[in-house]
Order: structure tokens, then C-alpha cells, then sequence
């Protein structure tokens, strides 16, 4: 009798996500544009969210004036509350403020979302960072925990306009963990309009934040604020 080999298993539909409903998510850089756009949004999507800021009292403030239940507190206190953790800081503070909260972010997902930019006469442009990008520069510095880049090429003014209900828009998404960018994508798609799409190892997060600086000029030229749609998939 001959033994025959199984069949190999069929390839997980990538379409399948998980629930991520009840993930409580915190903002690193809460009181910032982008991380206060991006925890309103979550929040309004039925989502427990924290931010958090270096003083407690100003990440409370912020926090009461979004309203919807969102929460502040101190950066660590928020980094170790949360489920999942959305870093949103500025880039010259970035790799400082992850070094401090290596313990405390450890076994979690953390969502880089920095862009390394500079501005001159001739607008925006990607910064070099010598470890490829701000997503490998965390994933250098917090071992221990899931690192995945997303929530790049979101207009934080889209974010916090009230009289926006949805956000047209695809988020790439990034990461070497398969569980984790899963994760990920579906949290992206709990904001009506956003669909997450895997756009590749995090190696490749480089070209991604290196991109915001062509949609700002997009922007400044149109009078607009452009996202990205992918086609096809």
C-alpha cells in the first residue's frame, strides 16, 4: 500500500478578519492632531479608547473635549491599559519615548503610524531614518512586541470634522506578523469608509511613510485631502 502525502491546506482567505471590537485602544501622541482624530474616530466606532500625553492632565483635557467616552492618561499608564496601542507621536520625540515604554508595551500590537518628514521652501519631503523607517525603528527598539505600520495617509482635518461622517479611504498595512496585521486591518475597517489592506513585510514600510510627503503636495496644489484607494483587491 503506498502512503500518500495530505493535501496541503488551503491558503486563509484574506478577507477573513477577526472581531476586534472589544480591543480597548490607546494613542501615543493622544493629544496631537492625528492621534485625537484617530482616537475620535475609534471611539466612535464603539471602541474604549485612552490617549495619552506625557502630562496626564493635559491627555485628560483633550480627552473631555472629544467627548464619547474617551479616557487620558499618562503615556505609560495608557500603554499599559490598552489592548492594542496606536503610536502617534512626532518623529523627534518617537524613538525616545518607545525606549521608556518597552516594558510596557511588550506582548502588545503596537501601530506605528509616524511619518519621518521635513518641510522646506519646496514643501514636504521623507526624512532618511538609518533604520529603514519609523516602523522598523520600533520594531528595533520594542522586541517584545508586535509592530505594524499603518494609518499613514489619513488627513487628521477629515479626522475631526464633525460634518464628515465617512472616510473615504484604503489603509495600508504593514508587518512580518500575520495575526497581527490582521488585526490591524480589521480595527482600520471599524471606521465607516476605511478598508485596511496588507501592503507587504515591514521592511517596505519606508516607501509608505516616504509617500505622505506626496500627498501633502497633492493637498497644497488641489486644495484637497487625498487619501489613497487601492484597485483590484
Amino acid at each position: 500500500m503506498t502512503d500518500h502525502p495530505a493535501p496541503a491546506p488551503a491558503p486563509a482567505d484574506p478577507r477573513l478578519l477577526p472581531d476586534v471590537s472589544a480591543l480597548r485602544v490607546g494613542v501615543l501622541g493622544g493629544t496631537g492632531e492625528q492621534g485625537r482624530g484617530l482616537a475620535r474616530r475609534l471611539a466612535l466606532a464603539g471602541h474604549d479608547v485612552i490617549i495619552g500625553s506625557r502630562d496626564a492632565g493635559r491627555a485628560a483635557q483633550s480627552a473631555a473635549d472629544l467627548g464619547h467616552g474617551v479616557t487620558g492618561l499618562a503615556n505609560e499608564d495608557c500603554a499599559r491599559a490598552a489592548d492594542i496601542v496606536i503610536v502617534a507621536v512626532p518623529w523627534e520625540g518617537h524613538a525616545t519615548l518607545l525606549a521608556s515604554l518597552r516594558e510596557a508595551l511588550a506582548g502588545k500590537v503596537v501601530v506605528d503610524c509616524v511619518n519621518p518628514l521635513g518641510f522646506d521652501k519646496q514643501g514636504a519631503y521623507a526624512l532618511k531614518v538609518d533604520e529603514g523607517s519609523a516602523a522598523e525603528q520600533a520594531a528595533g527598539i520594542l522586541t517584545d512586541s508586535r509592530v505594524v505600520a499603518a494609518f499613514h495617509h489619513i488627513s487628521a482635518v477629515l479626522l475631526l470634522d464633525e460634518s464628515v461622517d465617512s472616510i473615504d479611504t484604503d489603509i495600508i498595512v504593514l508587518g512580518d506578523d500575520r495575526e497581527a496585521t490582521d488585526t490591524v486591518q480589521a480595527l482600520a475597517a471599524r471606521i465607516s469608509g476605511m478598508r485596511g489592506v496588507f501592503g507587504g513585510r515591514l521592511r517596505n514600510a519606508g516607501q509608505v511613510e516616504g509617500l505622505t510627503a506626496n500627498l501633502i503636495s497633492m493637498n497644497r496644489r488641489y486644495k484637497a485631502h487625498a487619501g489613497i484607494r487601492i484597485t483590484d483587491v
